[in-house]
């Protein structure tokens, strides 16, 4: 484990630069935490959660895919791809590293998604523990420590320093990248802070939050619940919660006409949407209870279902902050999980 003052930690983020591109988060004008590539004057914001979720590095909103180019009857297809670069993404916190390996499960399965395993591939994510949790926060229902962020490296911050910890091969040599800036240390004041972080946690509202409930196997008894009607009744499909999500993965892949030729891209797209997955013969989720309870039945029985019992919820608690309407997975976990969720 290493350690720096917390006067150091903007050396740190310069040496960082000097070889890769570095992202960060730090506050915009409205005061909300948002990643950006670092420069100079740069500060690591104190929020807890950045307002988009980090996933955008690995899955972009919007990504080029391919550019066709037509001659009379010939098409010439043009991978648009460059060389990816390295980059470093620090602070992000344990429910969205979580959700990293959440994405693994979709886009690296075979057959693998070139484009996701490249960033992949080239990202090193720094994680940083939560010291002060949020009251919308309900990670550890789904087993994930905020005290224990993992990544390929882990750090936590005290009043004066910050720690380090390497916990893959990227890992170590970032650790070694900064080992001048650094000292080597035990994990005593680590410790401290982690229990720190553990009471915290078991007093939030959310702490006994119940997946007993759902996962693998429930698709009979939940699909037809008569409470999905309630739950859905006042939802506008608007799609906010799918794109603060940090696990949603589903887009939709359009071609552009440029006027020179065709771009293909992907984008994210939205399962509470009335024309996602729309074909020509219609939708085959004509009601928004339909597209309601195909959400959260995806999070909460159908992902799990095939995982290996991961569900596909992280408990950031964006949701609950960004929804208009103030309906989130929680409310539905309540009002499904009945005692369990008291």
């Amino acid at each position: 484990m290493r350690k720096c003052s917390l006067s150091a930690i903007n050396s740190i983020f310069e040496e960082i630069a000097k070889n890769t591109m570095l992202f960060l988060p730090v506050d915009n004008k409205d005061g909300k935490a948002e990643y950006k590539k670092w420069q100079e004057g740069f500060l690591l914001s104190e929020k807890l959660n950045t307002v988009k979720s980090p996933k955008e590095f690995l899955f972009p909103q919007t990504e080029n895919l391919m550019e066709f180019k037509t001659s009379g009857k010939n098409i010439e297809i043009i991978d648009t791809r460059t060389a990816k670069e390295d980059f470093v993404v620090f602070g992000v916190r344990a429910c969205d590293a979580k959700a990293f390996d959440i994405l693994d499960k979709v886009f690296l399965t075979e057959p693998r998604d070139s484009y996701y395993a490249s960033c992949r591939e080239h990202g090193t994510i720094i994680t940083l523990a939560c010291n002060k949790p949020s009251e919308t926060c309900f990670c550890s229902a789904f087993g994930i420590d905020p005290a224990n962020p993992m990544g390929d490296v882990s750090a936590w911050k005290t009043e004066n320093e910050m720690f380090f910890e390497a916990n893959t091969e990227k890992g170590e040599k970032f650790i070694e990248l900064i080992k001048n800036l650094t000292e080597k240390t035990d994990n005593k004041e680590v410790k401290k802070q982690k229990e720190k972080i553990s009471n915290i946690m078991k007093k939030l509202p959310l702490a006994n939050l119940s997946t007993e409930k759902f996962g693998g196997g429930k698709t009979k008894e939940l699909f037809d619940a008569p409470e999905w009607a309630e739950l859905s009744s006042t939802c506008l499909g608007c799609g906010t919660c799918t794109f603060v999500c940090p696990t949603c993965q589903c887009y939709d892949i359009k071609d552009f006409n440029t006027g020179k030729g065709v771009i293909r891209f992907r984008c994210w797209d939205s399962c509470m949407y009335s024309n996602f997955t729309l074909m020509a013969h219609g939708n085959n989720r004509n009601s928004q209870k339909e597209r309601f309870r195909q959400r959260f039945m995806h999070k909460l029985v159908y992902f799990p279902e095939n995982n290996d019992g991961t569900f596909g919820c992280v408990g950031c608690g964006r949701c609950l902050s960004r929804c208009p309407i103030s309906m989130n997975i929680v409310k539905v976990m309540k009002k499904l999980g009945g005692k369990t969720n008291d």
